[in-house]
């Protein structure tokens, strides 16, 4: 199960933070797949919180990483952090406590999570020239086998 959460992690950073520094240039779209995305860490803050302790700061780390690459000016910061906090509340109230749901739950919000770092960084990567990296890359950089392609469960 970390298998997922880490792509996320690498997908997500993954993003130059050359082509993420002027956040003010970010088309709509862009902006909305980022304030989706701080929605996401939100939840797997939330649900990883409810399975290794209120200590755990991994996706907040993540979270903040994020505004300091991407500098969002004080419109989008608002709207980052409000994300992110909704995206907590809602999961902290749903899963208080570690179970397979929740468990399961962590696994979907990887897969939501995977998706908008993908498509964030084919964006970024279009302005870069680069070619977007996929999770097989990305798993095979760090030894990993690839991540399954079965759907998330519901």
């Amino acid at each position: 199960m970390r298998l997922p959460l880490i792509a996320l992690v690498l997908a997500a950073t993954a993003l130059a933070p050359q082509a993420l520094a002027q956040s003010q240039d970010r088309t709509p779209a862009v902006r909305q797949s980022l304030v989706d995305l701080a929605y996401v860490l939100g939840e797997a803050h939330a649900l990883r919180q409810a399975c290794q302790g209120e200590d755990d700061q991994y996706w907040r780390t993540r979270m903040i990483r994020l505004v300091d690459t991407e500098q969002p000016d004080a419109a989008l910061d608002r709207r980052l952090k409000e994300s992110f906090n909704t995206g907590f509340a809602s999961r902290q109230g749903e899963f208080p406590t570690c179970t397979g749901a929740t468990r399961r739950a962590e696994i979907a919000t990887a897969a939501r999570g995977q998706s908008l770092a993908a498509q964030l960084s084919q964006v970024m990567n279009k302005v870069q020239g680069d070619p977007p990296p996929t999770l097989k890359d990305m798993n095979a950089d760090l030894g990993h086998t690839p991540v399954a392609s079965r759907p998330a469960p519901r």
